[in-house]
């Protein structure tokens, strides 16, 4: 059965850790439901590990809407997250708008970043679920940084966490902080928290699928534990077919027509 806002709201009622990671595809996005991961994010980081981009400022609405469609004809048993692109959401009419084609692809819920309540609140009354996103901004942040280690900073970003709690947002992601300060927000919300290089006092944790696996080598973020090598593996195989078939040795007789 499909998960929903109400049993991922209930995983911190109950202690239970939010497993969530990305998926831009259908191979990973089945890989991703198989394993019964908590939460899909289409996540605008698209714009880096898959289309090439310098950062996430250049992902486009037609961007978001075809890797949500690809997403979601993989999923039937994660909740899937649509990030919401940069300058889709300047007004709420517009907001509201992109939520709903977002939605209309196969998106459960979506991401803006930053606190903008009355967009929050404009996207929540068309009926639509919102995980809010503070610390860290990569769609407006100029260097990426940790965020809160300066006291007035660390308060700007435990309000604005309230705010968007009380806008509607159903979750939040936290991006880059100390972990003292993931502490703080996820003891101070009634809403699951999920971090991102917060801290392992979060209700769950985000990342990269890109990262986990190795397949994304232009930087490697503190926070991000790398699971496999798949580059490396992936480089194996491809060298690997082109000296068998520069050898003759490839396709042999077991794959061929007879």
């Amino acid at each position: 059965m499909k998960k929903t806002i109400d049993f991922i709201q209930s995983m911190k009622q109950n202690g239970q850790k939010i497993a969530m990671l990305t998926a831009y595809d259908y191979p990973t996005a089945r890989i991703l439901n198989d394993a019964e991961i908590d939460i899909i994010l289409v996540g605008d980081s698209l714009g880096m590990v898959v289309l090439g981009y310098e950062d996430t400022r250049s992902v486009t609405m037609a961007d978001m809407l075809h890797h949500t469609r690809i997403v979601a004809r993989a999923n039937t048993e994660c909740l899937l997250v649509a990030d919401l692109p940069h300058q889709a959401y300047e007004t709420p009419e517009q907001a509201v708008k992109n939520a709903r084609t977002l939605c209309d692809v196969g998106a459960d819920a979506v991401k803006p970043e930053g606190n903008k309540p009355e967009i929050v609140k404009a996207i929540v009354s068309d009926g639509i679920p919102v995980i809010g996103h503070v610390g860290l901004l990569p769609q407006t942040s100029e260097k990426f940084r940790v965020h809160g280690r300066k006291r007035s900073e660390a308060l700007l970003i435990a309000d604005d966490a309230k705010a968007l709690e009380a806008a509607g947002c159903f979750a939040i992601v936290l991006e880059s902080i100390p972990e003292k300060l993931g502490r703080t927000i996820a003891q101070s919300l009634r809403i699951p928290t999920i971090g991102i290089g917060a801290g392992a006092d979060c209700d769950g944790q985000v990342l990269v699928l890109h990262d986990i696996l190795g397949l994304f080598d232009r930087f490697t973020p503190t926070f991000v534990k790398q699971y496999a090598n798949m580059r490396k593996e992936i480089h194996r195989a491809v060298a690997h077919y082109k000296l068998e078939v520069q050898q003759g040795l490839f396709p042999d007789g077991e794959h061929s027509y007879h």
